[in-house]
């Protein structure tokens, strides 16, 4: 009996659900102290994306990712550091006292969790998972946690009222798109930076992909492919977020193919009225002088010919342009 149950147990181990999502050894749930041992009571943890000075990164109360802490995170009375949930990948934390005195700051921390492996596994290359805009297409209608859908609806801060994700994990996604394409109408409009119409609650329109396949730039780093251009697209193909095409076209004459159209001529039989010479005197004077009279043979002067063009047809209608086609709903990474 007990094998049988340490077996399930072990099955267990392998069937739990795991996320990705991890915390910050050393950090989380840890008691920080200033230089004189005392509680660092009040004090704010910084969370901050790797690499960088200050730009932020969330961290969150639970596992899916979906309840973000304030950023700076500050530490209870007893100088205790909440339970922190960190997507994969890698992370930077500055703390201070409530005064705002630096106490510690440290780059390149690594996630560690249940989809890093935990402890003496290997853990998840941040390289290898979805950063900040990243594209994606997901066979469903609703929401997806730690995404937004690409409809042309804002994000904001959760004092924006932005109508697509207005909520404190959608700053990383605001800056970046802010910065990546000053096309994105802004609420308000664009002011000095991207974390100052954060802080001033703007709100960020998301690029619109309703209804409209994604296409690489023609360029992407490169000379111009010249496989799009703006003759027939309808903007700069080397410009990101520029969109084009349409869903049908209706062509113009000078689109139609050179071609001609037979004719059919009739004609029913005719003839012509005429005069016929006649010779006066066969020989001496006045021999071979010519003369006219009117023959016997007369006719109609209508010829009576008819060109039968061929009718024109075509209703000159739209045709359809549309390549053949599967619908998902396209999201972008907060």
């Amino acid at each position: 009996m007990k094998r049988h149950f340490l077996t399930w147990l072990f099955s267990l181990a392998f069937i739990a659900p795991s996320f990705a999502a991890g915390t910050i050894p050393g950090i989380s749930m840890t008691q920080q102290l200033d230089e004189l041992a005392h509680p660092l009571s009040g004090g704010k943890l910084y969370l901050i994306q790797a690499g960088t000075t200050s730009t932020p990164q969330n961290c969150y109360q639970d596992t899916g990712l979906t309840l973000a802490w304030p950023n700076p995170v500050t530490l209870d009375a007893a100088g205790r550091v909440p339970q922190l949930f960190c997507a994969d990948g890698s992370i930077k934390i500055r703390l201070t006292d409530k005064n705002g005195s630096q106490k510690l700051v440290q780059d390149n921390l690594l996630i560690v969790g249940p989809s890093g492996g935990g402890g003496g596994g290997g853990t998840v290359d941040p390289t290898t998972i979805f950063q900040t805009g990243a594209f994606m297409q997901f066979y469903g209608t609703n929401t997806l946690t730690g995404w937004v859908r690409c409809n042309g609806r804002t994000i904001g801060s959760a004092s924006s009222g932005a109508t697509e994700r207005a909520n404190l994990d959608a700053q990383a996604l605001f800056q970046y798109l802010w910065s990546a394409d000053a096309n994105l109408a802004i609420g308000g409009g664009r002011g000095a930076s991207a974390a100052a119409d954060w802080a001033a609650n703007k709100q960020l329109t998301l690029p619109d992909c309703r209804g409209r396949i994604v296409a690489s730039l023609d360029d992407m780093g490169n000379v111009a492919a010249g496989r799009l251009t703006a003759t027939y697209f309808g903007a700069a193909a080397t410009v990101l977020g520029a969109s084009g095409g349409g869903e049908s076209l209706t062509l113009t004459a000078a689109q139609i193919p050179a071609h001609t159209h037979p004719n059919t001529l009739t004609d029913p039989g005719h003839t012509h009225t005429y005069q016929q010479p006649i010779s006066f005197g066969a020989s001496g004077a006045g021999a071979g002088i010519l003369g006219s009279a009117t023959s016997g043979n007369t006719g109609s002067s209508t010829t009576g010919i008819t060109i039968n063009n061929a009718a024109n047809t075509g209703g000159g209608n739209p045709h359809r342009t549309v390549q053949p086609t599967i619908l998902a709903t396209t999201f972008i990474k907060l």
